[in-house]
């Protein structure tokens, strides 16, 4: 069959579409911008902020046979019209995408939802509301909603952020101590369930639950991924809800990560599905998902794996520092009295009107780069212009005051050790 995935760049989607590959199928992956359609051959590029009309989908549907929609973001865009939210995103453009279907007679769609109550958060009502229309229409409709789910092979926002949990040395913070229970199961096995789905034509008109075959804690779940990255144990540190709640809210105004309200509640309330769930599951898809262990022991952790978890952390410290540093360095400038600023220029060469001109513009350069920086605005763009102001400064410093670089508190040398570190931020920031 030839299918549409939507969301084939992100997390879930990729394994779908590797699923639906190794069984034979042609997959026409739905991505979101024009570069990720350039890296894969025959990709569409669909925005689900902005095609919230049928006929905005119809001539994607041409020659299209199925439809897997594996969109989904847990943090909405703030700004109005045109950005990502959760009503646009989980059942705005659904909607019209299913309705597509609809008139152009693509009659089997799979909709990877969401486990859990609606009542609980706005992700999972709207990623529910958008399973509502769907089952609305005279299609072969399945409805998958998936526990939490991972990979041994990789990771990508919050099981990123579980793993990086997992790593840390001596102790492992859990909210509530991680008593919450959860089935997980593996995103190579939600690919291969979703195939089955797909592949199957008594498969239709279903709500599944996609979850693991064993129930258990979280705390139990983290412990499994510490040890399989070959850490000793660790001690388990019970944060108190009200923390991780006000951690969230701090995450939801601050940061672009995964953690924020959306994660917090779910992880609080636990996701295990119904009693017999996991039987429908595989009775359905033909695909019986594997046991945590099982899953870790098929694929033995690598130092990539180690490297991962341990840098989460220092990933946000690394940009917050520089930023600090540079705005602090331009800070500092500003703050020289004008006698003393001007006799540094002098020092170096410059003289007259120019030179306080010169060394203010140069403070005031570092300041726009650190904010920049701190605000995560284009973090790869600044980390380059910061190497060509460190490199610049380096240059004119030391060929104007050579004797600098053997200055006992060494501000030139240190100069040295900044290039490295804005290479590996601008490496890190690539987050897929």
């Amino acid at each position: 069959m030839r299918v549409l995935v939507t969301g084939a760049q992100g997390f879930i989607g990729g394994h779908v579409a590797a699923a639906l590959a190794a069984a034979g199928h042609d997959v026409v992956p739905a991505v979101r911008t024009r570069a990720q359609a350039a890296a894969r051959p025959g990709a569409v590029v669909c925005d689900f902020a902005r095609d919230l009309t049928a006929e905005a989908w119809l001539p994607r549907l041409d020659g299209i046979d199925a439809v897997v929609n594996c969109a989904g973001i847990l943090r909405e865009e703030k700004g109005g019209a045109g950005r990502g939210t959760f009503d646009a995103v989980h059942r705005d453009a659904p909607a019209a995408l299913f309705a597509a279907c609809a008139r152009k007679g693509v009659r089997k769609v799979v909709q990877v939802s969401a486990l859990g109550d609606p009542a609980d958060t706005a992700f999972i009502r709207s990623k529910h509301a958008g399973d509502d229309r769907l089952m609305a229409l005279d299609l072969d409709w399945v409805v998958v909603r998936p526990s939490l789910v991972w990979s041994p092979a990789g990771s990508y926002g919050g099981t990123s952020l579980i793993r990086a949990l997992a790593a840390l040395p001596l102790v492992t913070p859990l909210a509530g101590g991680g008593q919450q229970p959860i089935q997980p199961i593996t995103a190579e096995d939600l690919g291969r369930v979703v195939a089955g789905l797909v592949g199957n034509p008594d498969a239709r008109r279903l709500v599944l639950e996609a979850v693991g075959p064993e129930t258990v804690t979280f705390a139990a779940y983290v412990a499994a991924l510490r040890a399989w990255m070959g850490y000793p144990p660790a001690r388990p540190l019970a944060l108190p809800p009200s923390l991780v709640r006000l951690a969230a809210a701090v995450a939801d105004r601050t940061t672009r990560g995964p953690l924020g309200a959306t994660m917090a509640t779910m992880l609080d309330r636990g996701n295990v599905g119904r009693p017999g769930a996991y039987a429908e599951l595989c009775a359905a898809s033909g695909h019986r998902p594997a046991r945590i262990a099982q899953a870790l022991a098929a694929t033995p952790a690598q130092v990539q794996d180690r490297w991962h978890a341990r840098l989460y952390f220092l990933r946000p410290l690394l940009r917050v520092t520089l930023a600090l540093v540079w705005i602090a360095s331009g800070l500092v400038g500003f703050a020289l009295p004008v006698a003393e600023a001007q006799a540094m220029m002098l020092d170096l060469g410059v003289e007259g009107p120019f030179a306080l001109t010169l060394a203010h513009g140069a403070s005031g350069i570092d300041v726009a780069l650190g904010l920049a920086l701190l605000l995560r605005f284009r973090v790869v763009a600044v980390a380059w212009l910061m190497l060509i102001s460190v490199a610049a400064y380096t240059v004119f410093l030391g060929v104007a005051a050579p004797d600098l670089w053997l200055h006992p508190y060494g501000p030139l040398l240190k100069n040295l050790v900044l290039v490295p570190a804005l290479l590996v931020m601008a490496a890190l920031e690539d987050q897929r």
